[in-house]
């Protein structure tokens, strides 16, 4: 039987009988469900329907249950069946750790919580540095050891980052356990911040799922307001300045100019701070929707002076996380001041080793690491002094090493990043040629130049905006709205692109 045997008239039929609807709840790996598609907005407006219908105390246990099977099938159709090892880690970190805060005796607690750690990091371990460990020891041995092809779940790195968080909390009676196992479920697996952050604290977390939910005028609107502006990010500039130009550069550096390179090395030093600070405004905007309050995850990194305080504003959940429990676990600043300088060093080169199984990683962070070193070490002699010229001069410098670290992060080896590097460094003042450049690549430098723009604006214009639109009526924001998906369809040249951090 067809769909026109329903008595529908023509049209609609016409119309389900060319949507295949069976696809939106099946994961298809070449079409994740990601933030920035048409399914996604689709089927959060659903979702938001039924939860806000819901927000009453005496429908709690439905809500949580609601909460926790919805983002397991965006877990579902953004990574495939991934999602039970998911489940599995939220339920084992939370009996686990539930079993260590309840024993008295320290030498105990301090062994099941290395268990949870080693679980949780073998686990991540096992899809994300196996292939890497046997390409190396091929490569030492001359071997040809072979294993399955593991492939990595998306978000992994986050959410066993969060149940270590989780544990070592406990471990440090720093919060007292959630609840249920229901409740730390729904911590883990809560789809806005699941698959690429922002790393959230369980004690910053649970205690908001304890409270009535509620939402103001001023916070719905700030929420819509954040949710508009990472889209603009991510699928209007970051994708389109990836696509057009900082993809093809990267791919084969030495069949572009020297200028070419340059310009392909600072679009994707936009790019990915466009992506991922993208990515993290959607995330806290739907989560503030829901009721839920999460920090700001980058607070304009690109105006540091130095490398230390681009950390504090670059990626904050992570930085702040490796900080916590990591920095600190290792001994921090209080075991002298060489230990100090290993321990930043070493801080970074495990966090470039997060980011992904490649000894370029290990490169970045590295080089990151020892520049941490480096100015902790001189600030103690150099007093920088305070006004203008200084500050742009180590704004310059600061961004000038962050963008030469970041070809390492997004070139696919050191002979694409040593490629790159060189042909830059043959850079040549040729005001015609670069013009001819900009000329055939218009649209793609006038989107690098909006976004730098965007993001050097002064905080309070920022700030003034963001009441402008709280204070704008309802068709308005909805015309505002309209116009960003309209920006973003325009400026597609193909489907919705995945988010950088999909992939660690």
């Amino acid at each position: 039987m067809n769909i026109s045997d329903i008595y529908l008239p023509d049209y609609i039929s016409k119309i389900f009988g060319e949507l295949d609807i069976a696809s939106w709840f099946v994961y298809n790996p070449s079409h994740p469900l990601l933030f920035n598609s048409p399914l996604f907005l689709g089927l959060f407006l659903i979702f938001y329907m039924i939860y806000v219908a819901a927000k009453s105390q005496r429908y709690d246990l439905f809500r949580k249950i609601y909460v926790i099977v919805f983002s397991l099938f965006f877990y579902y159709k953004a990574g495939g069946n991934y999602y039970i090892l998911l489940v599995i880690c939220a339920v084992v970190t939370h009996l686990l750790s539930k079993r260590m805060y309840m024993l008295q005796k320290q030498s105990s607690r301090r062994l099941l919580l290395t268990v949870i750690i080693l679980a949780n990091l073998g686990m991540l371990s096992y899809y994300k540095y196996t292939n890497f460990l046997i390409d190396n020891i091929n490569a030492i041995f001359h071997g040809d050891l072979s294993f399955q092809n593991i492939i990595l779940p998306i978000g992994i790195s986050f959410f066993v980052f969060e149940a270590i968080s989780y544990a070592v909390d406990l471990y440090r009676r720093q919060m007292e356990p959630a609840r249920s196992t229901l409740d730390f479920c729904f911590y883990i697996s809560f789809f806005p911040k699941l698959v690429a952050g922002p790393i959230i604290r369980a004690k910053d977390f649970l205690p908001q799922m304890y409270k009535k939910l509620h939402l103001t005028h001023e916070e719905a609107s700030s929420a819509i307001f954040l949710i508009l502006i990472g889209l603009i990010k991510k699928a209007v500039i970051s994708d389109y300045i990836s696509t057009n130009f900082v993809d093809r550069v990267f791919d084969s550096p030495m069949s572009y100019t020297a200028f070419e390179n340059l310009m392909a090395v600072y679009g994707y030093t936009l790019q990915i701070y466009c992506d991922f600070s993208g990515y993290s405004d959607m995330a806290i905007g739907l989560s503030l929707l829901m009721g839920f309050k999460i920090p700001p995850n980058f607070l304009t990194p690109y105006k540091s002076q130095s490398i230390t305080e681009f950390w504090r504003r670059w990626h904050i959940s992570l930085s702040s996380w490796l900080r916590d429990y990591l920095y600190i676990s290792l001994g921090g600043n209080r075991k002298g001041k060489v230990r100090t300088y290993v321990n930043l060093f070493l801080t970074m080169l495990i966090g470039g080793l997060w980011h992904g199984a490649s000894w370029k990683f290990v490169v970045w962070g590295g080089l990151h690491g020892a520049v941490l070193a480096m100015e902790r070490f001189f600030k103690q002699f150099i007093k920088v002094p305070d006004n203008r010229f200084t500050r742009i001069i180590c704004i310059l410098l600061t961004f000038h090493f962050v963008a030469f670290c970041w070809i390492f992060f997004r070139a696919n080896s050191f002979e694409q990043a040593a490629a790159v590097i060189t042909n830059i460094g043959d850079l040549t003042f040729e005001p015609h040629d670069w013009w001819v450049v900009i000329d055939g690549y218009k649209n793609v430098f006038i989107l690098i130049v909006i976004g730098y723009i965007m993001h050097f604006l002064p905080e309070n214009f920022v700030n003034n905006l963001k009441q402008g639109f709280n204070k704008t009526p309802l068709a308005l924001k909805a015309i505002i709205a309209g116009l960003a998906f309209w920006l973003v369809y325009a400026t597609m040249s193909s489907g919705p692109q995945p988010f950088i951090y999909f992939q660690f």
